[in-house]
């Protein structure tokens, strides 16, 4: 019996084994699949038994799945809906009477395959996407392939979409095949039931691992073909500094409807694949598991040239298959849309295959962009396997789309969150291993940007990554600014990481505070190099990647109130501040054109977690204004107007204010954020 605290035994089982097969990326996709577990359950209301379903709910992913991933669904009612099952023109309308098949409170929504689960006489059942079992299932000769495989332990089931049909077909062929521990659905995946746990998981590997072994004994040696003449991939170096100029453009032709997210690999089975000569034939087929292209589009946009063709030329050549793969996505949409097809979502690629290079894969957020990459490699995998044995055959056209604008896909679409207002925008910021940077990288993450730290303190900057979340949410790069070298592949890394640059914040800086006749030429010169010279290198990369990428984009320099307040010993600081102040002035003239602003923010007194305090300049200003350098904090506070601390969050609110949406027709400002300081009021 199940507790507050601890599920009911067959659930635990249940999650056990969900979490085993979901961890090995040969059992199934991310998100992948579902499982479901039948047992009997003390009836709250009546006090006796009640016969229950726990199954993996919509959205879920089966490596991380926990309880309140499960859906809880009576056993009798489900298996009521059987009764009055309309048909299957009109089989949709069951997803909405799972509702009312729900046992208790909380747990997730029943997916669409909650009738497979249900209608299957197994007390477990695992429905999985292996792409061993994919590619029998996409082999044109999938129903001789798999007997030949399995003989009669495993069951071909032709290709239908999934649903309640699906359901009672499954159910049909167990009930007329005894022996058989699954079956293997065409075009999709596979299914296996068992009496235990145990048993339905051993069944599952055992089809799995039978399909792979397979594919490998009687499968030929080179189902791609021969390497394409000057097509093998680029070395390792070339290939990232091609990836890194192709990358913001990519990203541009991607988010022509609306603005992505990307993600770039070069593994081998995506180089391999794009050397061979199959790739362009088996690439237009497109994939063919649902799971695959409702993430990665009914097929790829492929660049048709060598990697050792001149970037100009590759650029070119990439704009015009962007035109006319919009063209015939447009087309393809107006085939098969009728009266009650949702919108046309978009007509820009998922994913971009570079010959030599690599994959770009894109997506609303980072991790949707590296699944949609990952979903790729799965069918580059299926398609191995299916042309290793026989000829890969994807489903018809027509069902892609049904399943692409299906209804309830749609609606699942309108259900996710509202997005937040920085989510697909990708930021760089320096000197973002503490204090100041380091706030604003958190809050620009909060509100739902992709991060890149960086930061002279690779120990820092990597600290700072994996507490945002890791490499979906923020990466690490060390950079120090002065160096062009090192700036050039700050940004390398950015767009490798996630696909371009939007934002950027030139927040690295050092303070040495002396009197004028103590200031040495090595002091201003350091100095300088820093703030001016540094802010003046980032803002070039970035302005390169952004006219790039034709996103538009937003430079942000953290300046000082000492930019405009004339205060003792500080020549060499202020005076940077300064030139910092004049280049947003410039630069917003400058790259407006592009659709670029730049702007500032004017700090003052920031003490409690700044780096440069701490570093010194702290105890400097606290021996120029004669106070204890703990009551530096305060003593500023004191001289401003609102009497009030300026903390990194505050400068951080106003990088956000600025580039967060409300502020679209604003550029060439500086916001103070200095508590008021009188002498510091922009004139």
């Amino acid at each position: 019996m199940a507790t507050p605290s601890r599920p009911h035994p067959e659930a635990a089982a249940l999650l056990g084994r969900s979490n085993r097969l979901g961890a090995d990326p040969r059992n199934t996709n991310y998100a992948g699949g579902n499982t479901s577990a039948k047992g009997t359950e003390t009836d709250p209301v009546t006090g006796g038994d009640v016969e229950l379903m726990w199954v993996k709910g919509s959205g879920g992913d089966l490596g991380t799945l926990t309880e309140g991933g499960l859906a809880v669904l009576r056993l009798d009612r489900l298996l009521a809906l059987k009764d009055v099952y309309p048909g299957v023109e009109r089989e949709d309308e069951m997803v909405a009477a799972f509702d009312y098949c729900l046992h208790g409170k909380g747990g997730a929504a029943p997916s669409i395959d909650t009738a497979m689960h249900g209608l299957v006489d197994a007390a477990h059942v695992d429905h999985l996407h292996p792409d061993s079992g994919i590619a029998l299932a996409c082999a044109a000769d999938g129903e001789k392939l798999t007997a030949e495989c399995f003989g009669d332990s495993v069951v071909w089931v032709p290709w239908r979409r999934p649903g309640f049909q699906l359901g009672l077909d499954i159910a049909a062929v167990k009930e007329a095949n005894p022996r058989a521990v699954g079956c293997v659905l065409g075009g999709h995946g596979i299914t296996a039931w068992g009496d235990t746990a145990e048993e339905c998981e051993r069944n599952s590997l055992h089809i799995i691992r039978t399909a792979e072994k397979f594919l490998v004994e009687r499968g030929k040696a080179e189902p791609f073909g021969p390497v394409l003449d000057g097509y093998a991939a680029l070395g390792g170096a070339e290939r990232r500094e091609r990836a890194a100029a192709l990358a913001p453009v990519i990203r541009a032709l991607a988010s022509q409807d609306r603005p992505q997210v990307g993600h770039f690999t070069d593994s081998e089975v995506v180089l391999d694949f794009l050397a061979s000569a199959e790739h362009p034939r088996l690439a237009a087929l497109g994939t063919s598991c649902p799971d695959h292209f409702l993430r990665t589009k009914v097929r790829p946009l492929v660049l048709d040239l060598p990697p050792t063709a001149a970037l100009d030329e590759a650029i070119a050549r990439l704009q015009e298959l962007h035109t006319e793969y919009r063209e015939e996505y447009a087309a393809y949409y107006r085939r098969h849309a009728d009266a009650d097809s949702p919108a046309m979502r978009g007509a820009d690629p998922a994913i971009v295959l570079i010959p030599g290079v690599g994959m770009f894969s894109f997506g609303k957020d980072k991790q949707t962009a590296r699944v949609a990459g990952e979903f790729y490699v799965n069918a580059i995998n299926v398609m191995r396997g299916a042309e290793a044995v026989s000829t890969y055959a994807p489903i018809e056209e027509s069902e892609k789309f049904r399943i692409e604008y299906w209804a309830l896909e749609e609606a699942k679409l309108q259900r996710m969150p509202k997005a937040k207002p920085l989510a697909t925008r990708v930021a760089l910021v320096t000197g973002a291993g503490s204090g100041i940077g380091k706030a604003i990288a958190e809050r620009l993450v909060a509100e739902g940007a992709c991060v890149v730290i960086a930061d002279l303190n690779a120990e820092n900057a990597a600290e700072v990554a994996t507490a945002l979340g890791g490499p979906d949410k923020a990466v690490a790069v060390t950079v120090d600014v002065t160096s062009e070298e090192q700036i050039t592949e700050a940004f390398k890394a950015a767009v490798l990481a996630f696909g371009g640059v939007d934002l950027v914040v030139n927040n690295a800086g050092i303070s040495i505070s002396k009197p004028l006749l103590e200031t040495t030429a090595k002091d201003w010169d350091l100095q300088h190099d820093i703030m001016a010279r540094g802010s003046f290198l980032v803002s070039r990369e970035a302005a390169r990647v952004m006219t790039a990428q034709k996103l538009g984009g937003d430079i942000i320099y953290i300046a000082s109130k000492n930019a405009v307040f004339a205060g003792p010993n500080n020549i060499a600081y202020s005076a940077t501040k300064a030139d910092q102040a004049h280049q947003v002035r410039l630069l917003a003239a400058e790259l407006g054109e592009h659709g670029i602003r730049v702007n500032g923010v004017n700090p003052d007194g920031v003490v409690r977690g700044s780096g440069i305090f701490a570093g010194g300049w702290g105890a400097q200003r606290a021996a120029t204004y004669g106070i204890e350098e703990e009551k530096l904090g305060e003593f500023y506070a004191q001289r401003t107007i609102l009497k009030r601390e300026v903390l990194p969050e505050h400068v951080a609110n106003a990088v956000f204010a600025l580039t967060g949406g409300d502020l679209t027709h604003t550029t060439g400002l500086h916001v103070p954020v200095d508590a008021g300081v009188a002498a510091a009021f922009l004139r």
